[in-house]
């Protein structure tokens, strides 16, 4: 079976193409490459032993996602990454994540009607919980008000999903709401790699660590948490990936309970940033420079995940800890700068 992966070479989806390959599945990415490079269909290759087939464009062009479809008529599910992810930037820049992310849900929903591709795997994200009044976070807790146009982005999708598939009995749906992917893949052939200055807390570790950034900044230590610092619910990114392979696979079988089902990808556990910045140095060996700045806009105080639901339904949970996701992103980091 053939599964199309919009944003496959990015980081998050080149390590669920691996695993879908290492499943049995073939893949088919689609990329703009906007935020990730081509090189990494090398890397998959160098893993799994077989290049998935790829097409650069950008999926807010309707008519080149229409043709890609009519080229390749044989694909039997979606999972779609393809979106802007950013929070800070999304704050600055609300008009270019509301344009890209929901155009490009909207543009492959319209395709999937009309060529009817039944099976979408949505990712999407515990922002659209905003600030929790209660933790942990459930499946059914309320969707607050998102802190970031970022937020709100995730928010509209489910909704766009949600809509559209009480519109047809063609399409079925799951959206993966996950909380804060880190890690790298074991072989450190692929990792989180972002183009320019990183948004996300442990591509900043790693380039400090490296020497690539002069500093690292821990936006805010006067929260209501232990340390003062905002605290994640940290995943690894393979045990995110192999989420992903569970959810095509409840949809190809038909054991999915309704048309559109949500579920919480996380550990459970909630970390601070100042905790993560101590665990990596206690792995590795690295001691950071880092220092205490101002909060950042669109940053919630704390969330972590019940991933009880997903255990019990999906029958996955998480595999590896904080410390290993610390520990393969240091060693991606190294690999990919050639320092030993």
């Amino acid at each position: 079976m053939k599964i199309l992966v919009t944003g496959g070479t990015g980081y998050i989806g080149s390590h669920t193409v691996v695993e879908l390959q290492q499943a049995g599945y073939d893949a088919v990415i689609i990329d703009n490459l906007n935020n990730s490079r081509i090189e990494v269909l090398d890397s998959i290759e160098k893993i799994t032993g077989i290049r998935p087939e790829f097409e650069k464009f950008d999926l807010c062009d309707q008519p080149k996602v229409n043709a890609f479809f009519e080229k390749h008529n044989d694909v039997d599910a979606i999972i779609h990454f393809a979106a802007y992810k950013a929070v800070g930037e999304s704050v600055e820049h609300p008009l270019m994540y509301y344009r890209n992310n929901l155009l490009s849900l909207i543009n492959l929903l319209d395709a999937m009607k009309q060529c009817t591709v039944p099976y979408i795997v949505f990712s999407s994200s515990c922002t659209v919980y905003g600030q929790p009044a209660d933790l942990p976070v459930r499946e059914d807790s309320p969707v607050q008000p998102a802190e970031s146009p970022y937020g709100n982005t995730k928010q509209i999708c489910e909704e766009i999903l949600r809509d559209t598939i009480k519109s047809t009995d063609k399409i079925k749906s799951i959206a993966l709401r996950y909380f804060n992917p880190i890690g790298a893949h074991e072989s450190a052939l692929i990792g989180e790699l972002p183009l320019g200055i990183p948004n996300n807390l442990v591509p900043f570790i790693t380039q400090t660590a490296a020497g690539i950034r002069e500093q690292l900044s821990v936006f805010g230590d006067d929260y209501d948490t232990s340390d003062g610092s905002a605290i994640r619910d940290f995943i690894h990114v393979v045990d995110l990936a192999k989420a992903h392979v569970v959810a095509v696979d409840r949809l190809l079988k038909g054991k999915n309970k309704t048309s559109y089902e949500v579920f919480n990808l996380g550990t459970g556990t909630g970390y601070s940033v100042l905790e993560t910045i101590r665990t990596f140095e206690k792995v590795t060996g690295e001691k950071l420079n880092y220092k205490i700045v101002g909060r950042r806009a669109g940053d919630i105080e704390k969330i972590w995940a019940d991933t009880s639901y997903a255990n019990d339904e999906l029958g996955w949970k998480t595999q590896r800890s904080l410390a290993d996701a610390l520990l393969t992103s240091w060693n991606w980091e190294k690999h990919y700068r050639g320092l030993k």
